[in-house]
């Protein structure tokens, strides 16, 4: 509690996975979580221009319903999602007030910085033109939430000391996973002396159902507790953290993370070495030992999207969840302008150049045969 001047609790209410009913999203039940959020204490609730209907759903379950100095409301801008101009991608948070009807916003976020997104913040001169925002009252703190390496989120942060605070992606997971480095650019964040919104702390649900030799060490220990509130827990427990969005979806997912969050104080000893084990037998689960180092990269004729196609294989060993799996695999690759697999020529140029001596090439012929 206290950073920014603000007194925030630290379970925040993430907009992204609403409740469904049919095709669009229940806004009933929404409310009722808004309620059993506000009347725990809670007052953080973190939504997007980019989340389909979230923010048309908080205006009707929170805004509309209580006063404005009684909550937190977060939103982003995707410039670069379809924006041309930079008159476009300032026109996002016109659209955001107009759909909330919040009247301004306590935390706006550059949204998803990292890789080829950064620049568009960098075209349309948006760093300059958030603080205009921030001066004329729409905007009361700005910041970024990122996706990317801990060198690229350095570089940000020393281009730009005027953001306040970074959103970035941590859970036990991910805490030392080379594919996302955690902990390296929770350390970038805060050696900049900015405080830190986390975001995906149960990895989109995965965390939730781990492998069961993960949730045997957490059960064990705990037999009364979800295995889920194990791992915002640990979120929660890091020192400079604002906050720890939680995408809830059910009343029922709330009110687990209410009864865990209103009195937490701290892991203790104990809950931490528990965490510590935990994290080993994810280590044990034997997975291609990929560091995303992308040496292989540089030397493919083809332009596979290796590291992201083995980081998809590893989701599969972990969670056992198909669906996440390939959605990684056309994310990582297709989405990154990448071939996919399939289109391996077999030369060996990856092998040679791979620092963890993987066979690359038959690792590619498992994933088309898995993945593709």
């Amino acid at each position: 509690m206290g950073y920014l001047g603000e007194e925030i609790r630290k379970l925040g209410f993430g907009l992204m996975r609403l409740p469904q009913k049919g095709d669009a999203i229940d806004i009933e039940q929404v409310k009722e979580m808004v309620d059993m959020f506000m009347e725990a204490g809670f007052t953080y609730f973190d939504t997007a221009w980019a989340y389909a209907g979230s923010e048309d759903a908080i205006r009707q379950a929170l805004v509309e319903r209580y006063p404005r100095d009684s909550y937190r409301l977060a939103t982003k801008n995707a410039a670069w999602i379809d924006c041309k101009t930079k008159e476009e991608a300032y026109s996002q948070l016109d659209v955001s007030l107009k759909q909330t009807g919040a009247g301004f916003f306590d935390f706006y976020l550059l949204h998803n910085l990292g890789e080829g997104r950064s620049h568009y913040f960098d075209d349309y001169d948006m760093w300059n033109w958030v603080q205009e925002k921030k001066k004329e009252g729409l905007i009361r703190h700005v910041g970024f939430s990122f996706h990317s390496t801990p060198e690229e989120l350095e570089a940000i942060l020393s281009a730009h000391p005027e953001m306040e605070f970074v959103q970035l992606q941590i859970n036990y997971a991910d805490w030392d996973n080379p594919a996302v480095q955690s902990r390296r650019c929770y350390e970038v964040a805060r050696k900049h002396g900015k405080p830190v919104i986390i975001m995906e702390p149960v990895k989109g649900g995965m965390l939730a159902t781990p492998p069961e030799s993960v949730a045997n060490v957490l059960k064990t220990e705990e037999p009364e507790s979800s295995v889920a509130s194990w791992a915002v827990r640990f979120a929660a427990n890091l020192e400079g953290v604002i906050t720890v969005l939680s995408g809830m979806s059910n009343v029922e997912q709330m009110r687990d993370n209410l009864s865990y969050m209103k009195d937490f104080t701290g892991l203790t000893e104990s809950q931490k070495e528990t965490l510590d084990r935990a994290q080993k037998e994810l280590k044990r689960i034997p997975l291609i030992p990929c560091t995303s180092c992308n040496y292989c990269a540089k030397v493919c004729p083809m332009n596979i999207g290796i590291s992201g196609s083995f980081t998809a294989m590893n989701y599969l060993t972990l969670y056992s969840d198909m669906a996440i799996a390939k959605q990684q695999e056309g994310w990582l690759v297709g989405g990154h302008g990448l071939k996919s697999a399939d289109q391996c020529i077999k030369c060996g140029k990856c092998e040679e150049a791979c620092p963890q001596h993987i066979s690359i090439r038959e690792q590619l012929v498992q994933v088309k045969e898995t993945l593709l």
